[in-house]
């Protein structure tokens, strides 16, 4: 899926440089188009269609994503969810409108699968995968589940990766010197030419960077799980069914795992590896970890790489005199402002 992703991004780009003007330098608002470049990228990988066509469903998804974070640490009262107030009518609306959307998608592939099939991306890969088999008499998903994996595709394959985006050229803005090792690494292993899968495994320096964003940077602040069987944890007994809150973005700033610089921007501590980073091995929870951690984590990591390398090769970048630095948690963790920076075409 790389070339896919790499067209997403030089498409963005060919945007860009017909904005340049003063001599290939403007000032960019990237938050914003990182969200509709991740959003296109997901849409051609897991659906097939561009952003455009599913601009509805992602614009109905944030106001849930909003809507679900504004009770989020609100008490609830049983049955509350039920009841009929304005923010509940909301929430309902925009759900079932989502629903239709989906539905109307997958609908489209089963009326067309005898002639082409479910379709070559991650959605037609599902299908046919729960598709009823000879002899059975259903099919192993059913179609609420298959939607609510579609719903999962379109938050999580685009939100949080445009996050990681927009942090990383924060950081790559502050740190010029990094900005310059990384695309003096990029010239090396990529040069002029859109990068490749192989290509992109052999950035050591873009991966360390990468890894160090999401420690001080990443899109999601919190976590929970529920306890599957009765534990002990430093000496507190939690029984079984209990729901642990795991604060992702305390624990990778905790100086007693990381050390006395835990809260600076060191991306050489990943120069051997995730495991010896800090004192202990499973302590980045960027992507969570075990069982439940995130599937899509190559797909991520292999987007944003595609996407940073890109725009090195291309561009040189500084922090906006308007940037003010306010991150704030909406369930994944963004500039409340914006990032406003100032772009320079390299080929000027």
């Amino acid at each position: 899926m790389t070339v896919t992703m790499s067209e997403c991004t030089l498409s963005m780009m060919s945007e860009w440089e017909s904005e340049l003007t003063n001599g290939g330098v403007m000032e960019i608002e990237l938050s914003r188009r990182f969200e509709e470049l991740t959003a296109d990228v997901i849409s051609c990988t897991a659906f097939g269609s561009s952003y455009m066509e599913g601009k509805q469903v992602f614009q109905a998804q944030r106001e849930l994503q909003f809507l679900a974070f504004s009770t989020f640490l609100t008490i609830q009262i049983p049955g509350f969810s039920y009841l009929p107030t304005k923010k509940n009518l909301k929430t309902w609306s925009l759900d079932k409108k989502v629903r239709s959307m989906l539905m109307d998608i997958i609908k489209s592939r089963l009326v067309n699968k005898d002639t082409v099939g479910y379709g070559n991306d991650l959605l037609g890969l599902m299908l046919e995968a729960c598709a009823p088999e000879h002899g059975e008499s259903r099919p192993q998903l059913s179609m609420d589940e298959i939607i609510d994996e579609c719903k999962t595709f379109f938050f999580a394959g685009h939100d949080t990766t445009s996050h990681l985006l927009t942090w990383t050229m924060f950081l790559l803005s502050t740190h010029p010197e990094w900005q310059e090792k990384l695309r003096e690494e990029v010239a090396i292993e990529c040069g002029d030419e859109v990068p490749t899968s192989n290509m992109l495994n052999k950035l050591k320096l873009v991966n360390m960077f990468l890894l160090e964003t999401l420690r001080l940077y990443g899109p999601v602040s919190l976590i929970q799980r529920r306890v599957s069987t009765d534990i002990e944890l430093d000496g507190i007994r939690v029984p079984e069914g209990t729901i642990l809150s795991i604060p992702i973005a305390i624990i990778h700033r905790d100086k007693e795992v990381w050390g006395e610089d835990a809260d600076e921007f060191r991306p050489e501590r990943f120069e051997n590896g995730v495991l010896t980073a800090a004192k202990h091995p499973n302590v980045l929870l960027s992507f969570s970890s075990g069982p439940r951690s995130c599937i899509g984590q190559n797909f991520a990591m292999l987007e944003a790489k595609a996407i940073i390398t890109m725009i090195l090769q291309r561009f040189s970048f500084m922090l906006s005199p308007k940037y003010i630095h306010v991150p704030t948690s909406v369930i994944t963790i963004r500039p409340k402002y914006g990032l406003p920076v100032i772009l320079k075409s390299l080929k000027v």
